[in-house]
């Protein structure tokens, strides 16, 4: 017996299905992932031909940047720190160095290391099987591939869709890429910054409060995420658009993961500013206001490399990754995009311009300036989809020495 409509009651129309759905996401994201993927593939490709000719990884330790293959190369430096935290966990303690009086005046722990990715790699590790460098990859993998997307769809609610396919491209090759297929949390953070930010696009402040949140557990930069966050809660506030209690829970929630590590670290350790003790002491990293920043820009271009942590070829591209970011930030402000992004991207160029740091690393802390992309993709939507492809496709392929290469053997990610 068949089912007739009664007279005066409207039928409702059926709902779309599972498979028109998931035909619907491929054709809104298959492009951005495929391209992302394209583009990665070929720099990551380009990055291991540049390892295996020169060889040089071969004479290195395999903790800072040596192995049996060139693959090993990949889980070094931080990534080797990152596995240590997922084997067995933190011990926070500030253990000074016997009779130090240089800069190193303790010995580095892994408390410096924020939680959230290695517990992921051991969860990765717990459901798959794999150990903790394939349970690594595969997470800073598929959260680039997130990131991508978040990227994506940022720009592409500012821009339409061609701005957002060049921004995820853009992604794929900016200097420092070459840790977004790495046993390295850049890919995670910039995943859950991303989509914080869209989130608060579209005002979801709970998804954004929940989001920055966990990007806090990742990385201590979060900082800005969180700063962007609770300025976009004061004005919706003031707009009355959103109501009172979700831009307030949201901005009561997002600073929540990074000062709930940083007052755990401190408790552990006896010192509330352990964490910090541990940065300047272990690493000699401390917010210097700019001045180390500037001994690097105003000696690179002379040709001198005598400032503190040099590494003369790599440091030559953190310098124009450095200029580069400070040519666009006023050509992103001149598109006038919502202040989330631009208070969330001057403050992550703060933090990291105003550091005392290995500035062959700032090419890799820049990657979560995303909202740099925007003036350029803008530009670059104009372009036919194969000469975009083919830009970016020669960019991938030099990325693996500007991007790669130089930061892990030329360097010190």
């Amino acid at each position: 017996m068949t089912a007739t409509a009664l007279p005066g009651i409207p039928t409702s129309a059926p709902r779309p299905g599972p498979e028109p759905a998931l035909r619907a996401a491929a054709r809104r994201h298959g492009p951005v992932l495929a391209l992302f993927g394209a583009l990665k593939l070929a720099g990551f490709c380009s990055f291991m031909y540049l390892l295996s000719s020169a060889g040089d990884f071969r004479t290195k330790q395999p903790r800072f940047g040596g192995g049996a293959h060139a693959w090993d190369v990949l889980a070094t430096w931080d990534g080797w720190w990152y596995q240590q935290i997922a084997l067995h966990g933190y011990d926070p303690k500030l253990i000074p160095v016997p009779g130090a009086t240089g800069l190193i005046t303790l010995e580095g722990n892994s408390a410096a290391f924020f939680p959230l990715y290695p517990a992921l790699i051991r969860l990765t590790s717990s459901l798959t099987g794999l150990g903790s460098y394939g349970a690594g990859m595969l997470v800073s993998v598929l959260a680039s591939f997130a990131a991508a997307l978040g990227v994506y769809a940022v720009a592409e609610h500012l821009g339409g869709r061609r701005t957002g396919l060049a921004a995820a491209g853009l992604w794929a090759v900016w200097p420092g890429s070459g840790v977004e297929w790495a046993v390295y949390s850049d890919s995670l953070y910039v995943a859950l910054a991303a989509w914080a930010c869209h989130a608060v696009l579209t005002r979801r402040w709970l998804t954004a409060g929940v989001l920055v949140f966990a990007a806090g557990l990742n990385r201590p930069t979060a900082a800005a995420l969180i700063a962007a966050l609770g300025l976009a809660a004061l004005l919706a506030l003031r707009r009355g658009q959103d109501g009172v209690l979700r831009p307030l829970l949201a901005a009561a929630i997002a600073p929540l993961g990074l000062f709930g590590y940083l007052l755990w670290v401190g408790n552990r350790m006896g010192d509330l500013g352990g964490y910090f003790k541990l940065q300047s002491g272990a690493w000699a990293h401390s917010f210097d206001y700019g001045e180390q920043t500037l001994d690097v820009l105003t000696s690179v271009p002379v040709g001198k490399f005598d400032y503190l942590f040099a590494y003369p070829f790599a440091d030559v591209i953190s310098v124009c990754v450095i200029l580069l970011a400070c040519a666009l930030l006023p050509l992103l402000i001149r598109l006038r995009p919502p202040a989330v992004l631009v208070v969330y991207t001057v403050l992550t160029l703060l933090l990291v311009l105003g550091s005392q740091q290995i500035v062959a690393n700032i090419s890799r802390y820049l990657l979560p300036c995303f909202p740099l992309f925007l003036p350029l993709a803008s530009a670059l939507r104009r372009l036919s989809l194969p000469m975009l492809c083919t830009l970016l496709g020669i960019a991938a392929l030099a990325s693996g020495s500007y991007a790669g290469y130089a930061l892990f053997e030329l360097g010190v990610p």
